[in-house]
């Protein structure tokens, strides 16, 4: 089981140097996890790099178990930011990716991700 993040799922939809191998990762996995937050992102993201049809297609084909937010994971996922966050952490992770960060570290799974931010901070690389 594995966390996605925007940045995997941007890479396969703009075939990025890293998309066969975020593709690969995804495909290997019974499970993938998404956030409820991470899949609006992705396309908003998706819909600003004109790949909203491909994304669409990619968060409907893999079957991602998606994760709503809750009440209970404000803390969470605001404590990473805290921890990691721009302004506080080289890592500089932003709104968005607080939350396939408080998901990933909350189910003690890989996270799927493209990027040097989450490399910087404790969180185990799917990849």
């Amino acid at each position: 089981m594995i966390v996605v993040d925007t940045s995997a799922l941007m890479a396969i939809a703009l075939g990025e140097t890293t998309a066969s191998a975020c593709h690969d990762a995804l495909a290997a996995e019974t499970e993938v996890l998404i956030s409820a937050a991470t899949a609006v992102e992705a396309m908003i993201v998706a819909h600003r790099k004109n790949v909203a049809e491909e994304m669409s297609g990619l968060l409907n084909d893999f079957g991602f178990s998606t994760v709503p937010v809750a009440l209970e994971d404000v803390d969470k996922i605001a404590a990473a930011y805290r921890r990691w966050g721009k302004g506080f952490h080289p890592a500089g992770l932003n709104f968005g990716d607080c939350f396939a960060y408080a998901l990933a570290h909350e189910r003690g799974c890989p996270l799927l991700f493209v990027g040097e931010d989450f490399a910087s901070t404790d969180v185990v690389s799917a990849l």
